[in-house]
């Protein structure tokens, strides 16, 4: 606290390089990983400059509606906010997504679900008229991604909070791609009620998957301040995929795939409840780049 009355003090004037280390050390003693980083992704978003723009601009002075300002940021930091909740904002394929506290935040580990689901749709010809499904979207930070990378398909995008989907929606509009996409509030594939004629030639979902106790074991910032019903995969964590394997063969058009995000050690676990459906001919399991286990992708078809 005697960290961030100091930020907000003015009794001289400070330049912003060292608003930004008496900011990092506050954040430091707070217990908050990269602090360095946090203060300058804030210092810009308070004074509504890019990270760029700060570094060239270090040697200016703040003024003390500014300092004040950075202050009351900081201190919302330090009750475990995450910083994309404070901005409103999260980069996810090279695009900014809208994010608050109705969605979660899009992780890059989540960017190998969608190069997988690229890798998929590749393998349908150049005049296919894809159509693509992805369920739990939240923010729809996958959905827009492969509307961006795939112009000419359609994708709908389903998830059962009306908060969520709204963000999806503003997100879809601010990158130029909601005339090409759908929403539909309700619970997984009962949101879609009456069932398409037609089935989707990739089905992709990065469900709920924390298994319900470990919850309040994650970092603050996960358990305190982004949504329960995004994270709670039940007792095992694998509530969603049963779910999802079980009905999604039913809405696939011939030659589909269901691609899958998954916890890092569930791989044999979801490849089970895929292959116990009797519906998948071939199921795949890839890494992110960190070696995990991040995507299941289960091509439809008997064995």
């Amino acid at each position: 606290m005697d960290g961030l009355a100091n930020i907000a003090s003015k009794s001289s004037a400070r330049r912003q390089r060292d608003e930004l280390r008496l900011a990092a050390e506050c954040l430091s003693a707070g217990g908050i990983d990269n602090p360095c980083l946090d203060a300058e992704v804030l210092l810009a978003h308070c004074l509504n400059i890019s990270r760029e723009q700060l570094v060239t601009e270090c040697d200016l002075t703040m003024s003390l509606a500014a300092a004040r300002g950075f202050a009351a940021l900081l201190q919302r930091r330090l009750a475990r906010e995450p910083v994309a909740y404070i901005t409103g904002t999260q980069e996810f394929w090279s695009l900014d997504f809208a994010v608050t506290p109705d969605v979660l935040i899009p992780r890059p580990d989540t960017e190998r679900l969608v190069e997988v689901a690229l890798l998929q749709t590749g393998k349908f010809p150049a005049a296919t008229p894809l159509r693509i499904l992805d369920l739990c979207t939240g923010s729809g930070a996958v959905a827009v991604s492969l509307a961006r990378e795939l112009p000419s398909a359609q994708i709908c995008a389903t998830d059962i909070s009306p908060a969520a989907l709204a963000i999806a929606r503003s997100n879809a509009a601010a990158h130029q791609t909601a005339a090409r996409m759908r929403f539909f509030t309700g619970d997984l594939f009962d949101a879609l009620a009456p069932r398409p004629e037609a089935g989707f030639e990739l089905i992709v979902s990065n469900p709920p998957y924390v298994r319900r106790a470990e919850i309040v074991s994650l970092a603050p910032e996960v358990s305190r301040w982004e949504p329960r019903a995004a994270l709670d995969g039940g007792v095992d964590g694998l509530d969603f995929y049963r779910r999802i394997a079980a009905v999604a063969a039913d809405y696939l058009a011939p030659k589909g795939a269901l691609a899958l995000e998954i916890g890092a050690d569930m791989a044999s676990e979801v490849s089970a409840i895929c292959a116990d459906t009797g519906r998948y001919r071939e199921i795949e399991v890839f890494q992110d780049y960190a070696g995990r286990d991040r995507v299941i992708l289960a091509q439809l078809g008997k064995r």
